[in-house]
């Protein structure tokens, strides 16, 4: 083994969590490989999810707007067209922008990006294989940071062309005129928002008795309303037991929960029902590495694994497969490794739903304080009653706050409105900072803007809401 494959560090992918950790590493003076075993940089999220999805939930709401709303602002856009091969094209380029731009952010930091699929040799090694042939790689700690996969349904195996996962999903070559959501959770609502923005009639079937499950309850249905006024149709306590194709399509059996079934026809069916760890080809057990009974690794609070100095972050460990999860994870571990105190606050870890609304979260929902015995007191603030919202025609939704009865400290916040993903931020460093309603109520916020909606909705708390 040469010299140059000796490292202080190696992290086993290249996606938020590891591309971010090697990043950190090299900062702190750690000798860095990161191993990735795509030929692009930047995992799951900048090729195939968050970076393409967004991209095309921009360009898909545009169209919409320009559709409907246009008119009422006083512009006049013509006879309106789809040019989907452009969309496309533009999402692409977006991707392919940022990929680059992880590479240079990898070379400038010294960090040594190796291309190849990495399988653990035991004793701080591991065996990389990629188009230019086969390296062993020999460092003092290994980080694996490996990511997920979309789940399989084996009543929906894929086929790419008409059962699709998350990733086809993105290709689709032609809007289809039925789409068949499998799961609304954030993906199949997304999903479902861009091709329903695009003209797809939309079914969205899910096994709960709501959408975006986990999520404030309350809220959650707030966000159902809306989605359902553009188009969407929700078949809750629902599943797909079958589904056959068709010389049109696709044929599904749904199953309710009163034991009966109905048959759906669909051209397209995108069953997004939640990801996997992605652990199958690491070569763990060569190391002796464990792993749970849901495929994922087990950690310490260091993110150590069961042997020493094999480490683990991300969507590959336990907690919500969130891309600034795996960031601050991977921050954390090499912070940890070099001897500083790194340390991620997962109760304040925000999710966010980027439909039309948004639907943004952090904290507890009023469900999770119910089960934990906390008693609250709840402050709700309507965009109907904001200013900003008003003059830009944005006004569904609401802030919601929820703060402790006996402290007021704020336990959760939750916002279905424009630009939720955004006015989440400011949630969540109150809550890092351990802030009570009290004190964002007496905050300054500037007039006309949507974070005023958040100021009110804590005055709402303690009953005292101007607005409304």
């Amino acid at each position: 083994m040469s010299e140059t494959d000796n490292f202080d560090l190696v992290v086993i992918g290249a996606g938020p969590g590891g591309y971010v950790a090697a990043l950190r590493a090299a900062q702190l003076g750690l000798r860095t490989a990161c191993v990735e075993k795509d030929l692009t940089l930047g995992g799951t999220c900048l090729n195939v999810g968050c970076i393409p999805s967004k991209a095309l939930l921009q360009s898909s709401a545009l169209f919409a707007q320009a559709g409907k709303d246009f008119k009422t602002h006083g512009i006049g856009v013509g006879e309106l067209s789809l040019d989907l091969g452009a969309m496309m094209k533009r999402k692409d380029r977006v991707v392919t922008t940022l990929t680059r731009g992880v590479a240079g952010l990898l070379k400038k930091a010294g960090v040594e990006a190796v291309q190849g699929s990495a399988s653990l040799l035991g004793s701080g090694k591991c065996l990389v294989s990629g188009a230019d042939g086969s390296r062993t790689l020999s460092a003092k700690t290994i980080l694996i940071a490996s990511g997920s996969v979309p789940i399989e349904l084996p009543s929906l195996p894929f086929d790419g062309v008409r059962i699709v996962d998350s990733t086809a999903a993105l290709e689709l070559e032609s809007v289809p005129e039925r789409l068949l959501v499998v799961g609304a959770g954030a993906i199949g609502l997304e999903m479902g928002s861009v091709w329903a923005r695009l003209g797809s009639a939309v079914t969205v079937v899910e096994m709960t008795d709501g959408i975006a499950s986990g999520m404030d309850a309350e809220m959650s249905k707030v966000l159902q309303k809306s989605l359902k006024k553009q188009g969407l149709k929700f078949l809750l306590e629902t599943s797909v037991q079958s589904a056959e194709p068709t010389e049109s399509g696709i044929t599904a059996t749904l199953g309710k929960k009163d034991g009966s079934t109905e048959s759906l026809e669909a051209d397209v069916v995108l069953v997004a029902v939640g990801r996997r760890a992605y652990a199958d080809s690491l070569g763990l057990a060569n190391a002796g590495v464990e792993i749970d009974d849901r495929g994922r690794i087990p950690v310490d609070a260091n993110f150590q694994t069961n042997v020493p100095g094999v480490f683990a972050i991300g969507d590959v460990i336990a907690g919500p497969m969130l891309a600034h999860k795996a960031e601050e994870e991977g921050v954390a571990c090499v912070e940890l490794l070099a001897g500083k105190a790194g340390h991620v606050s997962y109760e304040t870890i925000p999710a966010v739903v980027y439909t039309h609304p948004e639907f943004a979260s952090v904290g507890l929902t009023s469900e999770a304080a119910a089960a934990q015995g906390i008693a609250t007191n709840i402050g709700l603030s309507p965009f109907a009653a904001n200013g900003r919202a008003k003059t830009m025609g944005e006004t569904e939704g609401a802030v919601k706050i929820i703060a402790d009865a006996s402290t007021d400290r704020i336990l959760g916040v939750h916002i279905v409105g424009p630009e939720a993903s955004a006015l989440i931020a400011e949630a969540a460093v109150a809550m890092e900072m351990g802030a009570s309603s009290e004190d964002l109520a007496r905050s300054v916020h500037a007039h006309p803007t949507l974070p005023e909606a958040v100021k009110e909705a804590a005055l709402a708390v303690d009953g005292r809401a101007l607005h409304m």
